[in-house]
């Protein structure tokens, strides 16, 4: 049965920023297991904090901060953030404050995400069974569950994972995740792995637009015919929903072979995804959009749009330059016509006599 310490050392995330963190209490020394190649950040409240690392498989050597280890980085207020970790650095990591002195030691077994086993009720997969180490033997592997995630989706049906970490138990001693208690031993067994189990739901909450919405576009590529987008934010420690033109994409979709346009990453917990088609892509990570990516048009498509851009351009200026054409013959005619009425009226007044000089001839005549 894990103790009360195991249970205070659980993930901090009163808001959502970019990273997941673990805690231990201060002064204490707790021990977890986590997924490889998913950022974490290593609580240290300690400013000027000096961090200490020794990894099981290279027990010869403690590296100190800042020892170069390319994916460790220290944070300001003496956290540290490991990047994609890898099973290999799988040890013990001390925050020392200025003076020395120890503030929290984490023990992390970091369990290879490329052995996840993923079950989804609704298909009734099961998880993993309980098995022993050896044959005989007397220690028991189990699967040590954290507690249900967040429903990905609100007032609709969505879907909520769990995860689960290789442990391994003695009689009367308490559990230890798979790697910690085999140290160096080169054993290995089918059934030491971790496990994600998803599983439909429904629940009332609100979702909301993030603060910082990620709009950006894609273009499949011409030798693997996909693309690879990455939801801002997302962590397999987070619920995370993707759309496809407001179509969700599921987990259940995936593993029943129904959805054969998109993969959701087991590897990042659905953090990135790939797709086959274009199509207007969102991702939500707690209930909060983070980012949408719409399709880049093709070059052979923006030619087309270009040349036909073009050609209205072009109909555009003949229409202009036809209308004044017409406008300007319609000028020279009335211009025309307004010569041939003066000419007209000149005219007349020359072979028209007045009717003064027609009395006077009238008079002559008596």
């Amino acid at each position: 049965m894990l103790t009360t310490l195991w249970r205070l050392l659980s993930f901090a995330v009163p808001v959502l920023g970019l990273y997941v963190s673990v805690r231990c209490p201060h002064g204490k020394q707790c021990q977890r297991a986590l997924l490889s190649n998913n950022d974490i950040l290593l609580h240290c409240n300690s400013s000027g904090a000096e961090w200490h690392y020794f990894f099981l498989q290279d027990e010869t050597n403690w590296y100190s901060h800042p020892h170069s280890v390319s994916n460790i980085e220290i944070m300001p207020e003496g956290s540290i953030l490991i990047k994609s970790p890898l099973p290999s650095q799988t040890g013990i990591y001390n925050c020392l404050d200025r003076n020395g002195i120890q503030v929290v030691q984490y023990e992390i077994d970091f369990q290879d995400i490329s052995t996840l086993h993923i079950t989804h009720r609704g298909l009734d997969q099961k998880p993993l069974q309980n098995d022993t180490l050896s044959l005989g033997g007397k220690e028991i592997i189990f699967t040590y569950w954290e507690p249900w995630q967040d429903c990905n989706r609100c007032r609709k049906l969505g879907e909520r994972k769990r995860l689960g970490y290789c442990y391994i138990q003695e009689p009367l001693e308490k559990p230890l995740p798979c790697w910690f208690y085999l140290g160096d031993a080169k054993l290995w067994s089918s059934r030491m792995r971790p496990e994600m189990q998803v599983e439909a739901c429904n629940v009332q909450c609100k979702t909301s637009d993030g603060s910082d919405i990620t709009f950006d576009s894609f273009e499949l590529s011409e030798e693997s015919g996909s693309a690879w987008l990455t939801c801002r934010s997302g962590s397999i420690y987070r619920p995370i929903i993707w759309e496809a033109n407001s179509t969700p994409l599921t987990w259940q979709g995936q593993l029943s072979g129904q959805d054969v346009t998109t993969i959701l990453d087991p590897s990042s917990g659905g953090r990135r995804l790939q797709v086959f088609q274009p199509a207007i892509y969102t991702c939500f990570v707690q209930q909060q959009l983070i980012a949408r990516f719409n399709p880049r048009p093709g070059l052979d498509v923006l030619e087309i749009l270009q040349r036909e851009e073009a050609r209205h351009q072009l109909e555009a200026g003949r229409a202009r330059k036809g209308k004044a054409d017409t406008v300007f013959k319609g000028l020279k005619l009335m211009f025309l016509a307004g010569t041939m009425l003066g000419l007209f009226g000149v005219l007349l007044k020359l072979f028209r006599p007045s009717r003064s000089k027609r009395s006077n001839r009238t008079l002559l005549v008596k």
